[in-house]
């Protein structure tokens, strides 16, 4: 009778760890190295997101060479048949140290200029705005900024600009749980895994 009840015991436990592996599957959403489709493209609670990185023909990419630059792009569409509230609240990812950054296994290597801020930075005052039927909300900056960008910010501000990434393996991550209205959503993450080679 014991061995039966360890082996239902086991296979229990088994089955449980499945279970909650599969769920927590359904909120990552990954691009490895290569992938040939390099766009995350889900839509949750008719909210369609996308992310990417952009080469310099704009191309989505998870592969660049030495020196070259690329863009980060995040979209948000309603794909729903009403008008949503999208204020400051519904906008407040952009403010995660993990938004549009960059690290390695080793080390955090930043955020583009245009998003490298953090909470004390964020707007006291709200701001209504609507994300109508069928429009999309998009979220784009590059690594590396315009030389005149560069020149022009080092004159006025102390940001660091960003520079070139050396070859190797990096990757950009972040997690955020979505509210618009009455629309929510889990705790949602999105990774892009990338090589400069």
């Amino acid at each position: 009778m014991k061995p039966t009840i360890l082996k239902l015991s086991t296979l229990f436990l088994f089955l449980l760890f499945i279970g909650a592996s599969c769920q927590n599957d359904e909120d990552l959403f990954e691009l490895q190295i290569g992938d040939e489709n390099a766009i995350i493209q889900k839509e949750v609670n008719g909210i369609e997101f996308k992310f990417c990185l952009l080469n310099e023909a704009g191309e989505p990419a998870t592969i660049f060479n030495e020196g070259e630059n690329f863009t980060f792009q995040f979209s948000i569409k309603n794909n729903t048949t009403e008008n949503l509230p999208f204020n400051n609240e519904n906008v407040k990812f952009i403010y995660l140290k993990d938004f549009f950054a960059v690290r390695s296994d080793q080390k955090y290597y930043g955020k583009p200029k245009l998003y490298d801020f953090d909470e004390n930075t964020y707007p006291d005052t709200a701001i209504l705005h609507w994300l109508f039927s069928g429009a999309t909300q998009p979220f784009s900056d590059t690594w590396i900024n315009n030389e005149e960008e560069n020149t022009r910010s080092n004159e006025t501000s102390e940001v660091k600009l960003n520079s070139p990434l050396e070859k190797g393996n990096y990757f950009t991550q972040f997690s955020y749980q979505f509210e618009f209205g009455e629309i929510k959503t889990e705790k949602l993450t999105f990774k892009i895994n990338f090589e400069i080679k």
